[in-house]
């Protein structure tokens, strides 16, 4: 390719180029090609740099020496292709991106992968329809002169517990009578302030005993080492229990305990997005007609303002959501209206600027007529663009709702309410089956506010 540049010296060319990359091109008058060059061989240079990989020093140096070959051409009156050096960016820059993510697919274990699957295929939402049997009886930790004895009944069914107290770590004979017949019992221990504790174990799984054929068991289990790490005073004597609870199917389905908070928290979530859309509204409107360069240039007081604004709404639009959630959990405390908050302040801004752009884009025909009547500029947009605007500032508004709905479910990560907040405890505790009930709790509401969404945005715009 040939061009109608002044010819250069090759020579002179050449050399400023390999002093610095670009200088040659610029020396041939192609500014332009001069700072790109300069600029892509710095970054490449800095990245491969900062890396300390050796090996990617090949793409900084052949960057280097295609720019004297190109600055050379130019002196020519020739143009060569780019190619070359984008190609090389591209390589080192993937390159050092796969090695800093350390992406590695040989640590992947298929024994690990069908763990996590296998109970996510049964997720926890709905459960067999049961009926419940159970009895307690007391226990006191520690022991203390004249405790009260460890025996209960309720309903016809009786417990007791052998000694009538005992300290963390002993072992206590516990028996119940009256229960249903050859059917498996759950035997757990509870803390003075409600706190479920595991006997089985390691203290890390239910213990489960079977009946006999008359309805009673008798086992032995073990002060859990945790059941006094609530009390305010571990050496005063507080009552303890010890529970025996049976479930048998009665036919039917009902939600289980799990699928209550899934609910719970998905109402949470459309309700946590409703609000920070609602009042992000009646911020982002009076705001967006600010951040319209057409409305704000008609002189340098009004052109000011709009620099200023749109300044402020990028600095708000890029700090992510949940980094807000964490500042306003601590003002505010837990819950969904530190989410509605955050949510509400980034879409502000998201809101601001899709409105503003919409003014931005109007036809201009019907604010010349109104400007052209001697009209205010209150007057102006009351006339000529208010009547322009509704229509696509009621499909951006739902379409906003629709991604604080996506976005409210990751605000409760840190305590800003929703569904994300129940989710993140049932990963922490590894209940998998509960972490699948709100994933396809999160998706069903996701795909159905979608197509509402979109359906609605069809026939306003």
């Amino acid at each position: 390719m040939t061009d109608n540049t002044t010819r250069r010296s090759p020579f002179l060319s050449g050399l400023f180029s390999a002093i610095v990359p670009g200088a040659g091109q610029l020396y041939n008058g192609q500014r332009y090609r001069a700072t790109a060059i300069l600029v892509g061989a710095l970054v490449v240079l800095g990245m491969v740099v900062w890396y300390g990989e050796p090996f990617w020093y090949i793409s900084p140096v052949i960057i280097w020496l295609w720019n004297i070959w190109d600055a050379v051409s130019l002196s020519a009156g020739r143009t060569r292709s780019i190619l070359a050096p984008v190609l090389f960016s591209l390589l080192a820059t993937y390159g050092i991106g796969w090695q800093v993510v350390q992406i590695n697919f040989k640590s992947a274990s298929i024994e690990r992968a069908v763990q996590i699957v296998r109970p996510m295929l049964r997720p926890d939402f709905v459960t067999l329809r049961t009926e419940k049997n159970s009895i307690w009886v007391p226990v006191q930790v520690p022991c203390a002169p004249n405790p009260p004895k460890a025996e209960n009944e309720i309903n016809g069914i009786k417990a007791f517990a052998t000694p009538n107290c005992a300290s963390v770590g002993e072992t206590v004979i516990v028996s119940a009578s009256g229960l249903w017949p050859d059917t498996e019992t759950q035997v757990w221990w509870q803390t003075p302030i409600g706190d479920p504790k595991m006997l089985g174990e390691n203290e890390a799984a239910m213990l489960v005993i079977k009946t006999d054929s008359s309805g009673s068991l008798t086992t032995t289990i073990r002060v859990p080492s945790t059941a006094l790490a609530a009390a305010p005073d571990p050496t005063l004597p507080f009552q303890h229990r010890v529970y025996f609870e049976q479930f048998r199917p009665i036919g039917g389905f009902v939600i289980s305990s799990n699928g209550r908070y899934v609910l719970q928290g998905m109402t949470e979530t459309l309700a946590l997005a409703l609000m920070a859309t609602t009042l992000s509204i009646f911020l982002a409107i009076p705001i967006s007609f600010l951040a319209a360069r057409n409305l704000m240039s008609a002189n340098p007081l009004t052109f000011g303002i709009y620099v200023v604004v749109r300044t402020i709404l990028n600095i708000v639009r890029s700090i992510e959501p949940l980094i807000v959630a964490i500042i306003f959990v601590v003002i505010v405390g837990l819950g969904p209206f530190a989410g509605v908050i955050a949510l509400a302040i980034h879409s502000v801004a998201a809101l601001a600027k899709l409105y503003s752009e919409v003014i931005e884009g109007i036809d201009p025909g019907p604010i010349e007529a109104v400007r052209a009547t001697g009209a205010t500029w209150v007057q102006t947009v009351r006339y000529g663009v208010v009547p322009q605007i509704v229509p696509p500032f009621t499909a951006f508004t739902i379409y906003r709702w629709d991604i604080n709905v996506r976005s409210s479910t990751i605000i409760g990560f840190v305590g800003g309410g929703g569904i994300g907040f129940f989710l993140i405890q049932w990963i922490q505790i590894n209940d998998l089956r509960a972490v699948s009930a709100a994933f396809i709790a999160i998706a069903v509401v996701v795909i159905v506010l979608d197509t509402i969404s979109a359906k609605v945005r069809e026939r306003l715009v």
